[in-house]
């Protein structure tokens, strides 16, 4: 096993299975965040695409299947295995993730500030199409044959729609991936999975030196109370699948109890709106990862005063609103989309707000601005932060170190080793130190390239 990706960051998941016959990536996560690790989504990958037999996929979010057109652009013709929702979110976010690659190149070369001439997509539309016709959905629990004899099998992680650890017996070797755990509290979704045994366990450490607080529902109803009190606007990067369903049920929470005042949301994203969808679609399918009262939440999302934003016009409207409102709008770490130019125009008003409502990235503008940055840079130019601005825990739908450490502790039997990945430095190397010591396995934090044996 190669570790390409997800090492001394949250980002860029690639986990590289050899065995005789086979190649097997798991994952294909795009890099985001600081310079050093996105220009390792410009890096040739080892060996020749084209070689790699079968690429799984854990979910939909980008930094787990961004760099899946890329592998495509560079000869990957093989099978994408993951769920139907995964196929569906992953179709939504890889055209978006395109556009604003194309979008974001031709603004640098008219504006001149990129440092590359020409400045370049690292895919584009094309390249996103033709990996979408390798898509080959799977059910959780049923086995996937791979080359060389290997077996997959996906079960449910709790974490997104569709979201899955991946399990892949390589001979009498069986190695899981967690992908990233869910929260045993998720409004929509059942808990994770338990593990199925295993030799060789790769778990995420997103929150492996932290356990989230306990939720207080005030900061979020204080935060956009007081903004609407002095007439500003409250400006709510999320990311568009799952986390700004999440919002828009907690904030028609708010609304219902009396605890925020009634005014008008915007909902800025193009693909935060066709992700709802999908999840409409998929509640009203049923399902073993729902919770029983998910379809009544689902329906509670087509809360009044309620408005879709579905074109660039009107997202322009919003960067100087007529009154006060609340504008949900991706990314959630404030690295591109529609979210980059009303931060640009809202961020050196007093009177608004930008809340915070997920895991911020090192180098992301979202980190910048939950570590107090007096200002940040949107393309090309410094914007001063005068607006407030609130960090709400309470969405994360990444386990934190005891929940991680409680899925673990299910496992059948012990594991030879754990890799903990997905995590900067200081998670992953705590999580690894509380396994050795708690649960008395081999925890290893692995380094970027690195390749250990499996046997």
């Amino acid at each position: 096993m190669t570790f390409l990706g997800a090492v001394g960051t949250v980002t860029g998941s690639r986990f590289l299975l050899e065995g005789p016959d086979s190649r097997i990536l798991v994952d294909a996560g795009l890099y985001q965040g600081l310079a050093v690790h996105r220009r390792r989504n410009w890096d040739p990958f080892p060996g020749d695409p084209a070689g790699l037999d079968h690429v799984i996929l854990t979910h939909a979010h980008l930094d787990h299947v961004g760099y899946l057109p890329r592998l495509v652009k560079d000869g990957y013709r093989g099978p994408v295995t993951c769920t139907r929702e995964t196929a569906e979110l992953a179709a939504i976010v890889l055209r978006d993730s395109a556009h604003l690659q194309e979008e974001d190149a031709r603004y640098a070369n008219s504006a001149g500030f990129s440092k590359h001439d020409p400045a370049l997509p690292l895919y584009d539309s094309r390249d996103v199409e033709r990996a979408l016709g390798l898509f080959e959905p799977v059910d959780y629990g049923a086995p996937v044959a791979l080359a060389g004899g290997a077996v997959a099998t996906l079960r449910s992680a709790g974490h997104i729609l569709g979201s899955a650890t991946v399990e892949v017996a390589m001979g009498a070797h069986h190695v899981v991936f967690s992908g990233d755990l869910g929260r045993g509290h998720h409004p929509l979704l059942r808990p994770p999975d338990d593990p199925p045994p295993a030799d060789t366990v790769v778990v995420e450490s997103t929150y492996g030196d932290r356990t989230h607080p306990v939720p207080d529902p005030q900061v979020l109803a204080d935060a956009i109370t007081r903004t609407v009190e002095r007439g500003g606007t409250v400006l709510i990067p999320a990311f568009a699948v799952d986390r700004t369903e999440l919002v828009l049920l907690e904030i028609r929470r708010l609304v219902d109890q009396g605890l925020v005042p009634d005014v008008p949301i915007h909902v800025d994203s193009p693909m935060a709106l066709a992700s709802l969808d999908v999840y409409r679609g998929a509640a009203a399918r049923g399902g073993s990862q729902f919770r029983d009262d998910a379809r009544h939440l689902m329906s509670d999302l087509d809360v009044r005063n309620v408005h879709t934003v579905h074109d660039a016009a009107g997202s322009e409207r919003l960067n100087r609103p007529d009154r006060p409102c609340i504008i949900i709008s991706a990314s959630g770490m404030a690295t591109g989309g529609r979210v980059v130019h009303h931060l640009a125009h809202q961020l050196p008003d007093r009177r608004n707000c930008v809340v915070l409502t997920g895991y911020q990235a090192e180098g992301t503008r979202g980190r910048q601005l939950a570590e107090g940055a007096p200002q940040v840079k949107i393309h090309g130019r410094y914007v001063p932060v005068r607006a407030e601005v609130v960090d709400v825990p309470d969405f994360s739908v990444h386990s934190d170190a005891d929940e991680t450490l409680q899925w673990l502790s299910r496992s059948p039997r012990p594991p030879r080793t754990v890799y903990v990945v997905h995590g900067e430095p200081r998670s992953a190397e705590a999580l690894a130190a509380r396994i050795a010591r708690e649960l008395g396995w081999t925890a290893v934090v692995p380094s970027y390239g690195e390749r250990v044996l499996l046997d």
